[in-house]
């Protein structure tokens, strides 16, 4: 089984996961993107996964359930242009000989989901991984080193949010929708300087960049290491959360709105 990330407007990735003849897509803003793919390597797309409504994941969703007949499933509490299956927190989702167990991940908008597997047999150098590996598709609830934007949600919400991922197995691949990266990294850095895992990972993405390498997926067990919105109740965090507004560190939702709104304000 193949994961590639599609790029997609100007920082997007569709995610595509197929096994050489089969396929499934997650968040298709874009069609075209997707329709190239599916022609250059002969698949047929069988599924259209969505995590939530913005435009940049579901633009393309009504051309290519059209074009390929493509079964959509997507969140019960948001619009989906297509007809679909609306999926709740416990649902599973069966494509591809894959089962992804369906995640309610509120912050980022109200009925926001993400889809987890356990067992993914992905490719490795030598053959198909016979173990699996967990991936999770997430959309814009994580991104490597942040997290969305509140524009639906509470802080109380995104922070349950992301440790209902963060509880994910360490191993968990993190498939997220944009390549924020390296200004995310660059914020962690001002929140946690002395932190020496996030200063090499910065490194690394860094490199990857200049080589035009997509830094995505991460997993669970790098990003609790160097995502400020997964350390929030690491006393690094909480003593510059209370720096910058005088946030109370005992309180673990104070502590990540005061980081969430520091990144709004950081440039």
């Amino acid at each position: 089984m193949k994961l590639i990330p599609l790029p997609a407007f100007q920082d997007n990735y569709l995610w595509l996961l197929h096994n050489g003849r089969r396929a499934l897509v997650v968040d298709p803003g874009e069609a075209q993107p997707v329709l190239d793919a599916l022609q250059r390597d002969g698949l047929q797309l069988d599924a259209i996964l969505v995590t939530h409504h913005h435009a940049d994941h579901v633009g393309g969703v009504a051309r290519l359930h059209e074009a390929t007949g493509a079964a959509v499933w997507g969140p019960a509490a948001e619009s989906v242009p297509a007809p679909h299956t609306a999926l709740v927190q416990g649902d599973t989702v069966d494509v591809l000989g894959v089962r992804f167990q369906v995640l309610e991940v509120p912050g980022h908008t109200a009925g926001h989901i993400a889809y987890y597997t356990s067992h993914c047999p992905l490719d490795t150098p030598s053959g198909p991984a016979a173990e699996g590996r967990p991936v999770v598709f997430c959309g814009d609830t994580l991104f490597s080193g942040g997290c969305g934007r509140l524009f639906e949600g509470t802080p109380a919400q995104m922070l349950a949010s992301l440790d209902a991922l963060a509880a994910l197995p360490p191993a968990t691949l993190v498939c997220c929708a944009h390549e924020y990266t390296l200004s995310n990294l660059r914020f962690a850095r001002a929140v946690e300087p002395g932190n020496g895992e996030l200063q090499q990972y910065q490194q690394r993405c860094e490199a990857l960049r200049r080589e035009g390498t997509p830094t995505l997926p991460s997993t669970i067990g790098l990003e609790r290491a160097v995502n400020p919105f997964l350390r929030t109740r690491s006393p690094g965090v909480r003593q510059a959360a209370h720096a910058f507004n005088g946030a109370p560190a005992e309180d673990d939702v104070a502590v990540f709105a005061a980081i969430r709104q520091w990144k709004n304000e950081y440039r």
